[in-house]
């Protein structure tokens, strides 16, 4: 009779000892978002940039969507960090966007790659889901494909100094673009988002600690590569301009890059 006490204890203690080394098995996450330039933090409101086609520029704000953030471990298995929350919106205006807490535990190892999409993908990126400032600023306008793709992926506001040395405003914004035919008149829309696998974003997500890590937009390269983008050919408002956008797609692939781990500490 005493001996079946003392089996079911044994088997209580084993399965609290399995779901403690479980537990520890896991471990969380932070993504800090860094704005760069030439390799240096991005100074603001001071026209002390040029790009690569001569045209001096200041920044004012940057304020853009980054979604679908997958991990890629040693093993070409795949981890989602969606928990329901698949879109992070970043803004240099609001310092707490700078900084993404994902809610979900990932399982502690090695990855080898940080997977991305830069602003949202059209299916998901549907008009009026959200409805408080600041998100909901970025409204894409609905006669121009709002309801293709709801929200711009990036406002990038600033001043450039023209031919004439005058300083005019830009406002480099993505979002769906638009196919126009020679009435100018919209027959069809485009989709601007990408993909991107940051290089060299091997990183290890240690048991029961929280890691912070740093993806980072190296702000002059939406006007470099492969593609010498010059605002005085572009104009200050590209919204209208497939062409315009299409060359900033195909540089912002260069854009991003990945700032390794910045510190850990327990959970």
């Amino acid at each position: 009779m005493n001996r079946v006490p003392l089996f079911l204890c044994g088997m209580i203690f084993l399965a609290a000892c399995k779901n403690q080394e479980e537990s520890t098995n896991y471990g969380k996450l932070a993504i800090h978002f860094e704005h760069y330039q030439n390799g240096q933090p991005l100074h603001f409101d001071s026209m002390m940039y040029v790009n690569a086609a001569g045209n001096p520029y200041e920044v004012s704000e940057v304020q853009w969507f980054i979604s679908d953030i997958i991990l890629i471990g040693k093993d070409g298995s795949m981890v989602s960090i969606d928990d329901g929350k698949f879109a992070h919106y970043v803004d240099t205006n609001i310092p707490q966007t700078l900084r993404w807490d994902v809610d979900k535990e990932i399982f502690a190892g090695e990855y080898t790659t940080v997977k991305m999409t830069f602003g949202i993908k059209g299916e998901k990126n549907k008009p009026n889901m959200y409805t408080d400032i600041p998100e909901s600023n970025m409204m894409w306008p609905m006669h121009m494909g709002g309801d293709q793709g709801g929200y711009h992926y990036m406002k990038l506001n600033g001043f450039w100094k023209n031919a004439a040395n005058e300083r005019q405003p830009f406002n480099f914004h993505l979002g769906v673009g638009q196919q126009i035919n020679s009435n100018n008149e919209i027959t069809g829309f485009i989709q601007n988002w990408f993909e991107i696998e940051l290089p060299a974003s091997a990183f290890t997500l240690e048991e029961n600690k929280l890691t912070n890590i740093g993806i980072r937009m190296n702000v002059e390269k939406w006007w470099e590569s492969p593609n010498v983008y010059d605002h005085n050919v572009y104009g200050g408002s590209i919204m209208k301009n497939q062409e315009a956008m299409g060359k900033a797609v195909e540089n912002g692939r260069k854009v991003f890059s990945f700032s390794g781990i910045l510190a850990d500490s327990k959970i």
